[in-house]
């Protein structure tokens, strides 16, 4: 007896076997054949729900990130944790450097899905900028912060951060290096934020993949 399958469930299978096989070989390894015999679907069924490889790669990008996202946002919006506190569980949360989508981030930083990441990257600035923000014009009101750029200062970290501590062919780096660049990314995002002097240590340090017992 044949199956009929609603729309959305038909997107969801192509996009969980696309995942998967993304995961295996790659994006550019992987083919749209492989995606079809891997669902069991016409050439026809895979196109009336996506335009291409690309359309479905963006299907799967857009899935991670309301995912990520809706985690953060959730985190923010609870205020009987303090500021700092949901700062760093934000940023565990959209797994910036681990935390609870690590197999996710992990799949994305494949070399063979070097686009995956470029594209999940972008979209991820523009998404998490504004949470964080939102936590440092909290912070300000409660005087543990002082800037007039709490938007600016966010997205200046986010980037660093992403680029410097996320990919190591951008910015080779020595155990020593890397943790000397971590001193400097906690010392200036703190001034940035206009925060104490070492208030911001393990805040940043979740920024940077770095744990707080690196430099004891």
């Amino acid at each position: 007896m044949r199956v009929v399958k609603t729309a959305e469930e038909r997107r969801n299978e192509i996009l969980d076997a696309a995942d998967e096989l993304f995961g295996q070989k790659g994006f550019d390894g992987t083919s749209t054949n492989d995606i079809l015999d891997k669902v069991g679907i016409a050439r026809g069924t895979l196109y009336h729900h996506f335009k291409s490889k690309e359309d479905i790669m963006d299907a799967l990008i857009e899935r991670y990130s309301v995912r990520l996202l809706s985690a953060g946002r959730r985190i923010a919006a609870d205020k009987t944790i303090p500021v700092i506190e949901r700062i760093i569980r934000v940023v565990m949360a959209l797994n910036l450097s681990g935390g609870s989508s690590e197999e996710i981030m992990e799949h994305i930083h494949k070399p063979q899905n070097a686009l995956m990441h470029q594209k999940i990257q972008r979209v991820m600035v523009g998404g998490v900028t504004p949470i964080l923000a939102e936590l440092i014009r909290e912070g300000i009101e409660q005087g543990l912060f002082s800037t007039p750029f709490p938007y600016e200062a966010m997205e200046m970290a986010l980037i660093y951060a992403n680029t410097v501590f996320d990919d190591d062919d951008v910015v080779p780096m020595t155990d020593e290096e890397r943790a000397t660049r971590m001193q400097a990314f906690i010392f200036h995002t703190e001034r940035m934020l206009g925060a104490e002097s070492g208030s911001m240590m393990s805040v940043m340090q979740v920024f940077a993949g770095g744990r707080q017992d690196n430099d004891e």
